[in-house]
């Protein structure tokens, strides 16, 4: 057999694979901290040897208690496939159904080591965003998918494949629920014991959605957003000489280099992990690197003076860096940076999404599993160091805005100096790059819409690019208002950079950002393609969570709603269900992703493109809605461009009726009648 059809067999029990331990040369994922009791660690051995028979309990059972000592989790190690992970030509996988097989690939390409952050812990980004709990369980899926038909459904709970239901052809072929807590027993302590106990798990946005396409997606985000930022906050197109300061490279974090040169700015970005550093450089993301401090400060200096573009990584604590930029200032009266952000996975920060200043990576690493209490301390110290450098530097011609990874809601929770006063509970010093610069992109229903060409080929990516590419180009010649314009021109000159700068790792992807009406009209025209032959293969269509309709994220996604709704999670939850019964071939509802555990729902789909008129049928039903509700949503919340998008979609499509809301015309009168 194959090497996918050995994969797709089932669990090898016999004999059982050899136990190759832990990769060398690989990052991988911190010690996990779940503070078992003796009667938890018991539950979680159970837990996971009740996939395995009785004759291999005996062999697996002190392998795995020697994990959960060591990691805190039971990864089984064992199990972990001895094949090149990576997205294959979907012709290549054996299975009963087309869409199965398109599954298959994505999966494999959330866990490609070029791809995935912690690979061989199956962590595609944000330190801990699992595809899986464990490597059972990516035997056990694989299996399913491979026997799956087109009239059965693969259940999935937390990564736990529950087992192939009867359904019907227009039913999702899978659904995926993570992290689904009871909300009062949604915290970070209970979240790392069931975590450890393998019964839930945090699947980030489109890693527990099998929907990742590398760091290409947040590349085009920081690119659209540095784009903003340069407008609303410089008043500037051209972002030439600006100098933009942030921190991460590491999983979608490592986009910012290559968005900075995009954009042709010049990116510093600090990095306390060598190996992620040197992954990007290695990839071409990143210019140069460096670990000194004055050299860093010294190619600032340099690269403004000449204009360069330059994407500096530098190897060290950012927050050195921010306190570095305030001496500079403060001796030599000089500024030498522009904006500044912050990409750490701070919605984990105190199990390895965030490194303390106070210390070494390696030393860090060390005290975070020998003495988590200590960290945490470390941890909230140097935020509020942090942010004091940061508030320095804000009082001069310098702008920074929250990247929605919660830096700024748990440098609150550190006792760091980021309060708005008289601001409402989502609002900081700071905002959200949802609330000025995102927020209003998503209520005219612009979102990270993607696709990828299961053929492998990358001629068939450039076919894709090019079919997107005119679809924009005539939908501003047909006339759309100077917002819609501005977005559709950066989205054409987003397209052809990312062909340029080969920003394709794993899968044939690619991301823009589009309306309603962008996303049918792409999605009609490869679906058209595909059936004329000029695409070999079929296309997943699919988008980030972080979108229109997608999340519910009071700190984020929903912070720039007013109306009270902001801590309501309807739309989320709504869209998972619209989006199932309108033609998906999978979806996924999450909690937690970006922001953190118990912060946000969110959810994403998958819809496979194979020519046909039924596919095309779906594309058009499900891709209204994914967009639509959304929309209407922010029209309830008061706001006056999604008022006007619902207003123009139900005169274009009568099917989509929507009470549009009235303004209270005098705030006067809720004073009179509220006065006693």
């Amino acid at each position: 057999m194959s090497g996918l059809q050995v994969l797709c067999s089932g669990l090898p029990l016999r004999p059982l694979p050899e136990n190759r331990g832990r990769w060398a040369g690989v990052p991988h994922a911190p010690v996990r901290t779940p503070s078992f009791s003796p009667a938890e660690e018991q539950l979680a051995l159970k837990n996971a040897l009740r996939y395995f028979p009785p004759d291999a309990q005996e062999r697996l059972a002190p392998e795995f208690a020697e994990e959960l000592r060591l990691y805190g989790h039971i990864y089984m190690y064992r199990f972990c496939p001895n094949i090149e992970m990576k997205a294959y030509p979907i012709d290549q996988y054996p299975c009963r159904t087309k869409a199965a097989a398109a599954i298959m690939h994505m999966i494999m390409n959330n866990l490609d080591p070029a791809v995935a952050q912690f690979p061989q812990e199956l962590v595609t980004y944000g330190g801990n965003g699992q595809v899986l709990n464990n490597w059972a369980q990516f035997w056990l899926v694989m299996s399913y998918l491979s026997q799956m038909t087109e009239e059965q459904t693969l259940v999935m709970y937390s990564g736990h494949p529950l087992g192939l239901f009867p359904s019907s052809p227009d039913a999702p072929r899978l659904v995926i629920t993570n992290g689904m807590v009871i909300p009062n027993y949604s915290s970070r302590p209970m979240y790392e014991k069931l975590f450890g106990l393998g019964v839930t798990m945090y699947g980030q946005m489109t890693a527990g959605s099998y929907c990742y396409i590398g760091p290409q997606g947040i590349v085009h985000g920081t690119v659209l957003t540095l784009l903003n930022a340069g407008r609303r906050y410089l008043g500037v197109e051209d972002l030439t000489g600006k100098v933009f300061v942030t921190s991460g490279l590491g999983g979608m974090s490592g986009a910012q280099a290559k968005a900075a040169v995009i954009v042709g700015c010049i990116g510093v970005i600090a990095e306390v992990d060598k190996a992620a550093l040197m992954k990007r450089h290695k990839q071409g993301w990143l210019m140069e690197v460096t670990d000194s401090l004055d050299h860093c400060i010294q190619r600032i200096r340099e690269a403004r003076k000449k204009k360069e573009v330059l994407s500096l990584g530098y190897h060290g604590n950012v927050v050195t860096l921010w306190e570095r930029l305030v001496h500079e200032l403060q001796t030599t009266g000089e500024l030498l940076v522009d904006l500044g952000s912050d990409q750490t996975s701070c919605h984990n920060p105190f199990n390895g999404g965030y490194y303390p200043v106070q210390l070494g990576f390696l030393e860090a690493q060390s005290l975070l599993a020998s003495n988590p209490v200590t960290f945490k301390d470390l941890v909230q110290e140097s935020l509020r160091r942090q942010v004091s450098a940061i508030n320095r530097l804000a009082q001069e011609n310098f702008f920074f805005w929250d990247y929605g990874n919660a830096f700024l809601l748990e440098a609150q929770r550190a006792g760091a100096d980021v309060e708005k006063k008289g601001a409402n509970k989502t609002e900081f010093r700071y905002p959200s790059y949802v609330q000025h610069i995102m927020g209003d992109i998503f209520s005219q229903g612009f979102g990270p819409f993607r696709w990828v060409c299961t053929s492998g080929d990358p001629q068939d990516l450039a076919v894709t690019d090019q079919l997107a590419t005119s679809v924009l180009e005539e939908a501003i010649t047909s006339g759309v208002n100077s917002s819609v314009k501005l977005q559709y021109m950066d989205n054409i000159r987003w397209i052809r950079e990312a062909a340029k700068h080969q920003l394709v790792v794993g899968s044939q992807a690619r991301i823009l950002y589009s309306d309603q009406k962008g996303r049918v009209a792409i999605a009609v025209a490869i679906n058209h393609a595909i059936a004329q032959g000029k695409i070999k293969a079929p296309v997943v269509l699919s988008r980030d969570h972080h979108d229109v309709s997608g999340t519910d994220s009071p700190f984020r996604e929903t912070s720039n709603i007013y109306d009270g709704s902001a801590f309501c999670a309807d739309m989320a939850v709504q869209n998972f269900v619209g989006d199932a019964f309108r033609g998906a071939t999978w979806v996924a509802l999450h909690n937690g992703g970006g922001v953190g555990w118990g912060e946000v729902i969110n959810g994403g789909f998958g819809l496979v493109l194979n020519g046909t008129k039924e596919a095309e049928q779906k594309a058009k039903a499900m891709l209204g809605w994914d967009v639509s509700n959304g929309v209407a949503r922010r029209c309830w919340s008061g706001n006056r461009k999604a008022y006007e998008i619902i207003r123009q979609t139900m005169q274009e499509n009568k099917g989509l009726v929507v009470t549009l809301p009235h303004e209270v015309a005098d705030e006067r009168l809720l004073q009179k009648a509220l006065r006693p």
